[in-house]
């Protein structure tokens, strides 16, 4: 079933209804007794646990150490969580009840921008506080959401003047599953591919979840195209890329470059099924630093999983919590305002490298890589920048660093091109 942003947000609306005219009380309860309550909420059962189960973890772990050392101003952080189930509905009414019952000032959570968008409302209405850590598409200015993943400029910009002048690739065909992300992560990809003298032979979609992809992997082969943009997503790219290869594709000759596949998701599919083929993320387990290796060894012991992989919005939902944590140690306290207040240009030594919330639209910057998937199921690094680059969420819609339109004031939309 297509997912549609308006009907989350209306539905998001009446879910939470009357009872989200006035803030909440944090003075009680949120930051009582030596403790600090905060709302953890991903999908731990239904078919995105696979991927949310571990930013559960990550975001869980990061809690753990922080209290070891002694926790936030001396407070112990207590975790309240909540599972998503994988349903937008779900996570509206698990949000209304961490924001309006548990009272927490702050919620780390949503995978998807279906589950976003369907807890929007509850942060706004309530003026509380949402910390995503997921790559999404942009098109979103919010003052009750940090956020920590990638956004097209992080993660596009980078990735197709590279494909077009790296790989020689011009003719691109793109696919998506049917909902916001990949649909704006598109209208992102045209302006650049033609943008770089290249050209989009095809822009197609299937359902999110669709696992039947004979017809569209042969509509790809028969297309012309020399090159494959992915912005597929969840279990479809398991059988995206396991179609592709019994219908004889290779990604030596028609390369696969994706903006969503993972670590998680190779480990899912059979790594011989990607190998050769690319993705563009600011963060991978190959990373050859000491500071990330002894990230995934923590990790791995913490999840009691030697095998376990970590990826980009695992990343985030890690680092995203110290982030917290240095704003709430600057504020003095915990409440969603003065939060916000604080968070803009707090910086972090995270696993990828170093992290900056910028003060002006609460978007963070990140270092933009390529990576080519290997035999062990692991990224080869192929292309780095050399610093982080400043979030441009309005990026597909000429936002650029000297010209931003989500700003500390908010949106100015007069300057929108829709």
């Amino acid at each position: 079933m297509a997912i549609d942003r308006r009907k989350f947000i209306k539905g998001g609306l009446l879910a939470t209804g009357a009872a989200m005219t006035s803030p909440a009380v944090f003075s009680s309860g949120a930051q009582a007794a030596g403790e600090i309550k905060v709302g953890v909420l991903f999908s731990l059962t239904g078919g995105l646990s696979i991927v949310e189960k571990s930013l559960h973890d990550a975001t869980m772990m990061a809690i753990s150490e922080i209290n070891e050392k002694g926790g936030v101003n001396g407070m112990k952080i207590t975790a309240v969580a909540e599972d998503g189930a994988s349903d937008p509905k779900t996570f509206n009414e698990k949000a209304s009840k961490l924001v309006i019952q548990d009272r927490v000032p702050t919620v780390f959570g949503c995978y998807t921008s279906a589950s976003r968008k369907a807890v929007l409302p509850v942060f706004e209405k309530r003026h509380n506080l949402l910390f995503y850590p997921t790559y999404y598409e942009g098109f979103e200015c919010s003052k009750n959401v940090v956020y920590t993943g990638a956004v097209p400029n992080q993660q596009l910009s980078n990735f197709i003047p590279w494909i077009i002048k790296t790989l020689g690739k011009k003719k691109f065909f793109i696919v998506g599953s049917n909902y916001i992300y990949p649909r704006e992560m598109a209208k992102v990809s045209k302006i650049l591919i033609e943008k770089n003298g290249g050209q989009w032979i095809a822009d197609e979609y299937l359902e999110l979840g669709h696992s039947e992809w004979g017809s569209m992997v042969n509509k790809i082969k028969n297309s012309g195209c020399d090159v494959v943009l992915s912005n597929v997503v969840g279990d479809s790219v398991v059988a995206f890329y396991r179609e592709f290869k019994n219908q004889g594709l290779t990604h030596d000759k028609l390369p696969i470059c994706a903006t969503v596949t993972s670590e998680i998701e190779i480990a899912a599919m059979g790594p011989e099924y990607a190998v050769g083929s690319y993705t563009s993320f600011p963060y991978f387990q190959a990373i050859d630093t000491p500071a990330n290796k002894d990230f995934v060894a923590r990790y791995r012991k913490f999840v009691n999983d030697p095998k376990a992989v970590t990826h980009h919005a695992l990343e985030c939902s890690y680092f995203q919590v110290y982030l917290w944590k240095q704003a709430v140690e600057k504020a003095g306290k915990a409440t969603p305002e003065a939060i916000v207040a604080n968070i803009g240009g707090q910086s972090f030594d995270a696993p990828g490298g170093k992290v900056t919330v910028e003060a002006q639209n609460l978007h963070t910057a990140l270092t933009p890589r390529i990576a080519q998937w290997q035999a062990d199921g692991q990224g080869k690094i192929v292309n780095a920048y050399d610093q982080p680059v400043f979030p441009l969420p309005y990026v597909a819609y000429g936002e650029t660093e000297s010209n931003l339109f989500c700003t500390a004031k908010g949106l100015d939309s007069a300057k929108l091109k829709l």
